[in-house]
């Protein structure tokens, strides 16, 4: 593991943020961060989709000002040149009519670098990343790591101080995104990329044990670091190693935790009553998820992690089901596993119609949108009502989007549990179909 330095190369100090107008309705995305990155260290921000990782990224990066706190660089008198960041995507930005040096060499010529210099450092870069002998080739003759490696290279090829990584490998196949992991890591133990430090998103929990000294959670509604973790594991890392597994069960076990009556971080579920935000889980995903905890060789309780490697899903595809169930009384949640409950088991032993009436029973139970929306349809005479009215319901208490998400996800619920009906095209809720 190579040494860190006390001095810091970026502050981050009570940033909030917030989308939209500023008003008190409108909800965090950031609130109160504070985070500190020093040279020669790999730092990850890992948490849930919608955690606000990627915004606290971009406003290191200059590409957005948070609503408040502030971000600073300290100068070093002891390093030359001032403290500088570049950024790869998530879905490699490449412009597809330039070639891969001509995507390459697009930072120094912002920089107005002479050309005989752009093309010497642009095909340095090139060859660093190991694209070597693809310097006139066109983005659609690439595959999608060599696409990510050529936004590797036009962000190394400017002499960043801090690599900034938005998700690099989330859009890649596992074996392509496994060689490049491994060549970044290589790379950098090795000291040949001109980079002090990298800061990462993900929420892939391994891939953050796997690269990272410090990894910092991210707590969701708002986002907010709820834990700091140190990875004192050398390199290269082994994924089975006893060690390596043990802190992968205690991030899991820490994002599950309790504090009072909601997960770390309120989960997904912020808010009371009608006011809670809801992901988009489609009931396939629920019922699955139930069945394969129910069968072998979970039998009712799963260890997060191993049910995550047998369902090929990273945090922000396991968490949002799981929280559901757990909503809906039909899992708990806790020190990292997953135990089904009575109700679910009865669950997976029904047919078909007795499945459909326990869900009603817990959606009506348990989530307050939908129960609301079946006592206003039950109070009108033509039992109908537009969607219109929730969805302004629900912006006092969320953004539009959230509010948009929230009553997609309870029309589909309510819709399979057949506790009423919507019309897309008329944008009305009804009792068409339910009894």
């Amino acid at each position: 593991m190579i040494e860190t330095v006390d001095t810091p190369l970026v502050e981050v100090r009570g940033v909030r943020h917030v989308y939209g107008d500023h008003r008190e309705s409108k909800p965090l995305i950031l609130d109160d961060v504070n985070l500190t990155l020093r040279e020669n260290e790999i730092v990850g921000l890992l948490g849930r989709s919608g955690s606000g990782k990627s915004t606290l990224l971009r406003s290191i990066a200059g590409l957005i000002r948070p609503t408040e706190g502030e971000v600073l660089f300290p100068s070093n008198p002891d390093v030359e040149g001032a403290t500088s960041v570049a950024m790869v995507f998530q879905s490699f930005a490449l412009f597809p009519w330039l070639t891969v040096q001509q995507n390459v060499e697009l930072g120094l010529e912002a920089q107005r670098v002479p050309a005989p210099e752009r093309k010497r450092r642009a095909l340095a870069a090139i060859d660093l990343i190991g694209l070597d002998g693809f310097e006139n080739a066109f983005p659609k003759e690439l595959s999608g790591g060599m696409r990510q490696r050529v936004g590797l290279a036009r962000a190394l090829v400017v002499n960043p101080s801090i690599l900034l990584m938005d998700e690099p490998f989330s859009a890649l196949d596992v074996l392509t995104a496994e060689t490049l992991r491994t060549d970044l890591l290589d790379l950098w133990g090795e000291g040949r990329m001109p980079i002090k430090s990298i800061l990462m998103v993900t929420h892939n929990i391994e891939e953050a044990v796997l690269m990272c000294d410090r990894i910092l959670v991210f707590a969701s509604n708002p986002g907010r670091i709820a834990a700091e973790i140190r990875v004192d594991l050398p390199q290269p890392r082994n994924r089975q190693a006893p060690a390596f597994r043990a802190l992968v069960e205690d991030i899991y076990a820490r994002m599950t935790a309790r504090t009072g009556a909601s997960p770390i971080g309120e989960g997904l579920f912020p808010g009371t009553g009608i006011g809670m935000v809801l992901p988009e889980v489609n009931t396939n995903s629920l019922a699955g998820m139930m069945e394969q905890i129910a069968g072998s060789p979970f039998n009712g309780k799963a260890d997060l992690p191993e049910l995550a490697d047998e369902l090929m899903m990273e945090v922000d595809e396991l968490f949002p089901v799981a929280e559901t169930l757990q909503l809906m009384r039909l899992a708990e949640l806790g020190g990292g596993d997953i135990r089904l409950t009575p109700a679910a088991r009865r669950y997976v032993a029904a047919d078909v119609d007795a499945r459909k009436q326990l869900f009603a029973r817990h959606l009506l139970s348990y989530v307050p949108l939908a129960a609301h929306i079946r006592r206003v349809l039950d109070d009108r005479p033509n039992k109908e009502a537009p969607a219109r009215r929730f969805r302004d319901e629900l912006e006092d208490y969320m953004s539009e989007d959230y509010a948009e998400q929230t009553l997609r996800a309870v029309t589909s619920w309510g819709r399979y549990a057949e506790v009423f009906a919507y019309n897309e095209a008329a944008d009305i809720f009804s009792l068409e179909n339910p009894t």
